[in-house]
């Protein structure tokens, strides 16, 4: 029997406002040089679908692009994501080490699900050293639906989890717990909305909270 506990990255994990903006900024002063815009950078546009894959980032942001424009400026995006987190200009939210440590000292599994690509996610996790407690990290690049809820259904039925929880900051993120019959921990965090957590079983300030919901008795979730 598997329980396990299934983190979203960005917003939940990793504080992306950190490099959000700079790396944004980077890839529409790119197109602004390309003369394929010429407005400020929709920052707040980006702050309100936070969470959705990136291609659906660029169909909102770039509604007026060709389809190789935004494939361009995503990978220019990319990039700039990567050689941030490398340059050490990122940071995970509080307490991320001590409650992964927590949780496997008491037998807990530790996955990631995250919208983001798999190439960013493992620039995160190489840098800050996840992988000591992470079992593995999975990204929306491996399935086709580009579906939070079938992310975690891959992980569920991979390692034949039978009780867990899903933390993260968004709806999506909710949902992946509800669907797959799994607790859903909101994170009261950067870019969540009330109205979303609402429908969280469980809605935490910090991660520090989730010592006490589950607690060092090794016995698992119920």
């Amino acid at each position: 029997m598997t329980q396990a506990l299934i983190f979203d990255m960005d917003g939940t994990l990793f504080q992306t406002d950190k490099i959000l903006e700079a790396s944004l900024d980077d890839a529409f002063e790119r197109l602004r040089s390309l003369d394929q815009w010429d407005e400020e950078t929709p920052i707040q546009k980006y702050r309100e679908i936070m969470g959705v894959p990136l291609p659906k980032v660029w169909e909102t942001l770039l509604p007026n692009h060709s389809s190789e424009e935004r494939a361009q400026t995503d990978a220019f995006f990319l990039e700039r994501l990567i050689l941030n987190i490398r340059e050490g200009k990122g940071a995970l939210y509080p307490h991320v080490q001590e409650v992964f440590s927590h949780l496997i000292e008491n037998d807990y599994v530790i996955y990631i699900a995250s919208n983001g690509l798999a190439e960013y996610l493992k620039a995160i996790v190489d840098y800050y050293g996840l992988d000591k407690w992470v079992s593995e990290t999975f990204s929306i690049q491996h399935i086709e639906s580009m579906n939070k809820s079938d992310l975690v259904r891959r992980i569920v039925e991979k390692y034949e989890m039978t009780s867990g929880a899903v933390v993260g900051d968004r709806l999506s993120d909710i949902h992946a717990g509800k669907d797959n019959g799994l607790l859903s921990v909101g994170c009261r965090f950067d870019f969540a909305r009330e109205e979303e957590l609402a429908q969280a079983d469980v809605v935490i300030e910090d991660l520090l909270e989730l010592k006490t919901l589950f607690p060092g008795n090794k016995q698992g979730i119920n």
